[in-house]
């Protein structure tokens, strides 16, 4: 399951406390305070992890604590720290405080962490507080609790590639067949349920991500469909790709359809047009598509390179595509 959102309680693990302990040796008198200090807490600790997918593993969880530290012993043993509890984030993780939803970290790098929640210091023992003047105390303290704190997270997909479509657009198709990935693939409306990650290699090496949403509807920017709740994975892509299907037997328009994904990407991010994209017109291995073609390049109000004909099932020009691809991602 693909899980984009997640709430925690989260909670680092108190301080141990310090004990009162007398030292008691044969032939030594007066031994003296011995009292140990106390372990400190264990912290909550968040590292990027590329080989995390979703967030599906906080999913029904509601509380993590790290480890309380142990108290002291006698003879002036310290106690055992507690151990660091660390959870690991998928690349493009949000990381923001429930209240205020002010985003607290992003973390975009593999290896980046942050202490979220510091855990609590040790008390001390009674020979901490040892002077020339009191040799015995009786005295000593309490581990400190740790900090908490709720959280919500919020993954969005960091990929190079976003593709965005309508429904039954051949999304699935293409990034199949370009990233050679498995993904449900049927004649009917939101096959897609959660976004799909491929790995697009290109002739120079590199390895581009591709980002597959769930198609859009007209007015998805104000929560229909599917949209509203994956439109956010391709604000981190560097390139879009809007597939059109061609449809000579349906009453569709495909340059009214591009428009009008536009038109939703920017009620939802106005930043989003302005990234470099390509369009795809897809199946045109069916019958009688050449007038659509025509009538579609004739109206077409951007630049005629951008614009790629296409069949994704029969792997018709997706070579072209591909070069395409790999000369608009900046490396």
């Amino acid at each position: 399951m693909f899980v984009d959102t997640a709430t925690l309680q989260v909670a680092a693990g108190k301080g141990g406390n310090g004990i009162i302990s007398w030292r008691r040796e044969k032939y030594i008198p007066k031994g003296g305070p011995a009292g140990g200090d106390g372990g400190n807490g264990g912290s909550i600790i968040l590292e990027a992890d590329p080989q995390i997918p979703s967030l599906e593993h906080l999913r029904n969880l509601a509380i993590i604590k790290a480890e309380n530290g142990a108290p002291g012993g006698p003879n002036n043993r310290t106690g055992k720290n507690g151990k660091d509890c660390v959870i690991k984030m998928p690349l493009g993780t949000l990381v923001k405080d429930v209240r205020t939803k002010k985003v607290l970290f992003d973390f975009t790098q593999e290896g980046q962490t942050l202490k979220l929640c510091q855990g609590g210091k040790g008390g001390k023992g009674n020979s901490r507080f040892k002077t020339s003047t009191h040799q015995a105390p009786y005295v000593c303290t309490e581990g400190t609790k740790g900090e908490s704190c709720e959280v919500e997270f919020e993954l969005k997909l960091i990929a190079d590639i976003g593709l965005v479509g309508m429904p039954n657009a051949g999304k699935s198709t293409l990034i199949s067949k370009l990233a050679y990935l498995a993904v449900k693939i049927a004649p009917y409306p939101f096959t897609t349920l959660r976004p799909n990650l491929g790995i697009l290699r290109v002739d120079d090496g590199r390895k581009l991500l591709i980002a597959d949403i769930p198609g859009l509807i007209e007015n998805a920017s104000q929560n229909k469909g599917l949209g509203m709740a994956f439109l956010k994975h391709v604000e981190r892509t560097s390139t879009l790709i809007f597939m059109i299907e061609l449809a000579p037997f349906q009453d569709r328009d495909p340059l009214a359809e591009l428009l009008m994904l536009r038109r939703e990407l920017a009620a939802y991010n106005p930043a989003l047009l302005d990234k470099p994209f390509l369009v795809a017109l897809n199946k045109i291995d069916q019958e009688e598509v050449l007038d659509l073609i025509a009538n579609f390049r004739a109206a077409y109000p951007f630049d005629p390179a951008t614009l790629f004909e296409i069949s994704a099932k029969e792997e018709i020009h997706l070579d072209r595509l591909k070069t395409a691809i790999a000369a608009m991602v900046p490396a």
